[in-house]
């Protein structure tokens, strides 16, 4: 197809949807009652596509006429004329389904595009209802048996499917990566990756003041290096995010990630470290006799409100652990500090419990995970981005506000104090 047609059936979709938003014109649709009896036993499906078709055809012809004037009645001025029928489709319900419609050629015989009908058949709606489909969980092997709703009903094999997924998640995926940032302004970010047999996707999550969740970018590695953790933060800074803003950064234990955030952020970066993940670290080192025990002394030094006495406990703990297991205490000493960032910042409970792990973005690769699960063989290219980005979007759209979001102010205000004044963060408690 040449592309000066494609422009043309591009200018004719739009033409029409200016002539019908013109007229107070209207299409009226007449079944016979037998028919309609008939096609509700089979089911309201069968009846809705029936009326979708009806619609479409008069829809056609309604066009045909405007372009082309009247049936059957001379005009020496008209530049249009109809030639014939040929076999066409419309998307219903995620499949193609077939319809005739008119053919309309000019004076020198080039064919004429229809707007409506470029419209019915758009491939974004079928791109669209593929990727949701799939995003449910239906696999493209599985689609025809689910989808098909009629028999002449085409377009919905595996390999089909598979072309719309593609599309529709390469689309999606660009979106995610040239979405504009600066609208938003973010209090708290979280970066982790996931991994997806030998290679790692890294994602940064970011939280606004009012609470809400927001995918800020993704990026492809071998491994979660530092390199890659960059190029990820240069890339979400060049679209809007301000890293001289005084920000709380919610990060495993990973080195690479502490070591990026610091060299984007500087000063400006206040690190959470997962208490979750050093819980984990530490308990991995004991034996099965110990783990219980101290795994409930690490919970409950967190849970404790003042940050003096968070720091009491763990730090009795580290000397109980140094004549015990001393990789397990060594493994407590390291980055100890920043896992009491919640307490150093005096954050209410709430807010502290939702900030002081990496769940925010753990339940985000789980829905991830859940979405990709149905993926039997990794081909490489951009597959791995297309995937995780459109569970990403798919987690996104159904996120609630966090626990606590209405105390963001009181995170604010403290992060100006620890970061801006460079001063030390005072350990008293929230009033």
């Amino acid at each position: 197809m040449s592309k000066r047609y494609q422009i043309d059936k591009q200018r004719a979709a739009q033409q029409f949807r200016k002539a019908a938003g013109a007229t107070d014109e209207k299409i009226q649709l007449v079944f016979p009652l037998p028919e309609v009896v008939s096609l509700i036993q089979q089911g309201l499906m069968r009846l809705a596509v029936k009326a979708v078709l009806r619609l479409s055809e008069e829809m056609m012809q309604w066009e045909a006429e405007k372009l082309t004037g009247p049936r059957n009645k001379a005009d020496a001025a008209r530049t249009r004329m109809r030639w014939g029928s040929q076999q066409g489709y419309c998307v219903v319900g995620g499949q193609k389904v077939p319809l005739d419609r008119p053919r309309i050629r000019d004076v020198r015989r080039r064919e004429v595009p229809l707007g409506s009908y470029e419209m019915l058949q758009k491939s974004s709606f079928m791109d669209d209802s593929v990727w949701h489909k799939i995003m449910h969980g239906l696999t493209t092997r599985r689609y025809s048996e689910v989808v098909r709703e009629l028999e002449q009903a085409y377009g919905i094999e595996k390999s089909a499917v598979s072309e719309h997924f593609i599309d529709a998640s390469r689309g999606r995926l660009q979106k995610l990566q040239s979405r504009d940032l600066s609208e938003h302004r973010f209090c708290a970010m979280t970066i982790d990756g996931t991994c997806f047999e030998d290679q790692d996707v890294i994602v940064a999550l970011g939280l606004t003041l009012q609470g809400h969740k927001v995918v800020l970018g993704l990026h492809q590695g071998a491994s979660e290096n530092t390199t890659v953790v960059k190029h990820l933060l240069d890339d979400i800074g060049e679209r809007g995010v301000d890293f001289e803003v005084p920000r709380l950064y919610v990060l495993d234990g990973s080195k690479a990630l502490a070591a990026a955030v610091r060299k984007k952020a500087g000063k400006c970066a206040v690190i959470q470290r997962c208490q979750v993940h050093k819980i984990r670290n530490v308990v991995d080192h004991l034996t099965d006799d110990y783990r219980l025990a101290i795994g409930c002394r690490m919970r409950n030094a967190y849970a404790t409100r003042e940050y003096v006495d968070a720091k009491r406990a763990l730090d009795a703990l580290l000397h109980q652990l140094m004549h015990l297991n001393p990789s397990a205490a060594r493994s407590l000493e390291e980055g100890m500090e920043e896992t009491l960032s919640m307490h150093r910042l005096r954050l209410p409970h709430k807010l502290r419990r939702t900030l002081s792990s990496t769940n925010l973005i753990e339940s985000t690769f789980s829905t991830v995970e859940t979405v990709c699960r149905n993926v039997k063989r990794w081909q490489g290219g951009d597959q791995y981005l297309r995937w995780v980005a459109s569970g990403l979007l798919w987690a996104e759209s159904r996120w609630n506000r966090i626990h606590g979001y209405r105390e963001l102010p009181v995170l604010v205000k403290e992060l100006e104090l620890a970061v801006v004044k460079a001063i030390p963060v005072r350990h008293s408690s929230v009033a």
